[in-house]
């Protein structure tokens, strides 16, 4: 009896993520104006229209890399901590640096390529604008669970929140890591003890 021939997979199921860190690659290395969709399809190893199917177009590509940023950085680790039973304070703002501390030595690269990116494209500026927003509703959502004395007096949450925001962002990550030739380890660290000084209180 004559052997069965394999099925083989049509093209077209070429792997996303081959594509994406082709796109990734790309993109970091030469900028967004200078990247095209031909071009991630060669350094991919696939045809334009398999691009265009996976993703849409560049600019889904890039808002594709901006949504796993979250996976990359464990979110759900984060959010298991913060609502841990014995989780205090001081722990939570450093699950939340942490988290932070993650996203930027994973996905700095592409944080800084979907905002520059923004200014030229709506849709990765609603993206980046997006993902700044939910990092802020989760510090709204911590900061206003605490109870009255744990905040420093004087400090709101809508100012706590931008506390936070002013000292762990990408660019102080990038300044202390690139510049300063701090580990992200040491950022992190640093990133904790600064919040506490800055946001608790004498009854945290």
């Amino acid at each position: 009896m004559a052997d069965r021939a394999v099925p083989r997979a049509p093209q077209d199921l070429t792997p996303r993520a081959e594509i994406a860190d082709a796109a990734r690659r790309l993109f970091v290395g030469q900028g967004w104006a200078r990247t095209t969709v031909r071009a991630v399809a060669q350094e991919a190893g696939v045809s334009v229209p398999t691009v265009y199917a996976a993703y849409g177009n560049k600019t889904g590509l890039a808002r594709a890399l901006a949504d796993a940023a979250d996976l990359t950085a464990d979110a759900s680790r984060m959010l298991a901590e913060l609502e841990a039973p014995t989780t205090d304070p001081r722990r939570q703002l450093a699950a939340m640096a942490g988290y932070d501390r993650r996203l930027f030595e994973r996905a700095g690269d592409i944080i800084t390529l979907i905002r520059e990116a923004g200014r030229t494209e709506p849709e990765l500026a609603s993206a980046y604008r997006d993902g700044r927003e939910r990092g802020d509703e989760t510090r709204v959502r911590v900061f206003s669970s605490w109870p009255a004395g744990v905040l420093r007096e004087g400090l709101d949450v809508p100012s706590a929140v931008d506390v936070y925001a002013a000292l762990c962002n990408i660019d102080v990550y990038a300044t202390l890591t690139t510049e300063r030739g701090w580990s992200p380890e040491r950022v992190e660290g640093w990133w904790s003890g600064a919040l506490a000084r800055e946001l608790l209180g004498s009854g945290a």
